[in-house]
């Protein structure tokens, strides 16, 4: 649960002794929007933080607060509002047929939540997210975004290009979850990693890291990496990955 939620209340009348008051002036929100950071967010990329500030003061919407290790949403809740991390980070998980707990990704500020899900007939979140640290979360509802939308056309762009490159992403993730092999799914993963032009992959996540991100154990990330070693496919050398045989690379995909 979130520690605290503040709506956007600057036009909300306040009545003290028979004449009205704006609460905004009577008392401060404790949390406002960083428009600083959410300028910085694939959304609202291009927007001045000054011009996001007063466009933001036409809608309302919320900041809430959670704790590291707080659910924040739960795979299968209606999607009925945008959801952008203005700071910490958090990590979206969902389970497989087996029930087993995979890691779809990492996200950190300003990184807005499952934007392809709020419109269509299924918007509900297709993932279950959880703080990994101290999280604040704006939250604006469907109705005022559509608001926001029409109040500046760069985010009206921004945000279709968002669902446009997160509709690709998503593609690939399942293409990645179709393999069936911890082999197979290394070698997916570092040859999208190398493209065409590199031989060498430097890791950024820890072994751990990678093995929730495959829905395998560490141990069993470890010996494969060894088995596909002693193989002559890769060479590793710390978090650096150096791909020795493409072409039997790409057959193990394919068988």
């Amino acid at each position: 649960m979130p520690i605290l939620a503040i709506s956007n209340i600057s036009k909300t009348k306040l009545q003290t002794n028979g004449s009205s008051a704006c609460i905004k002036c009577y008392k401060q929100p404790i949390f406002m929007i960083q428009s600083e950071i959410l300028c910085q967010s694939p959304i609202f990329r291009g927007i001045p933080a000054d011009d996001l500030q007063k466009i933001f003061s036409q809608i309302h919407y919320q900041v809430k607060k959670y704790r590291k290790d707080d659910r924040v949403v739960n795979a299968g809740e209606v999607c009925d509002r945008l959801l952008i991390i203005q700071a910490g980070s958090v990590k979206a998980e969902m389970n497989d047929y087996s029930g087993k707990t995979i890691k779809i990704e990492d996200l950190s500020a300003p990184w807005p939540l499952a934007t392809a899900f709020l419109f269509g007939k299924e918007n509900r979140f297709p993932v279950t997210v959880s703080a990994t640290t101290d999280v604040e979360m704006v939250s604006v509802g469907k109705a005022e975004f559509v608001k926001l939308l029409q109040l500046d056309v760069l985010i009206l762009n921004n945000y279709l290009n968002t669902i446009s490159t997160r509709a690709q992403f998503l593609s690939q993730k399942l293409k990645f979850l179709s393999f069936k092999t911890i082999k197979q799914k290394i070698a997916h993963y570092l040859l999208e990693k190398a493209v065409d032009r590199l031989q060498s992959v430097d890791i950024q996540q820890t072994q751990g890291q990678l093995a929730e991100m495959f829905g395998v154990t560490r141990p069993s990330l470890a010996r494969t990496l060894g088995e596909m070693s002693q193989d002559g496919l890769i060479q590793t050398d710390r978090r650096c990955i150096k791909i020795l045989d493409k072409t039997r690379m790409n057959q193990l995909l394919k068988s």
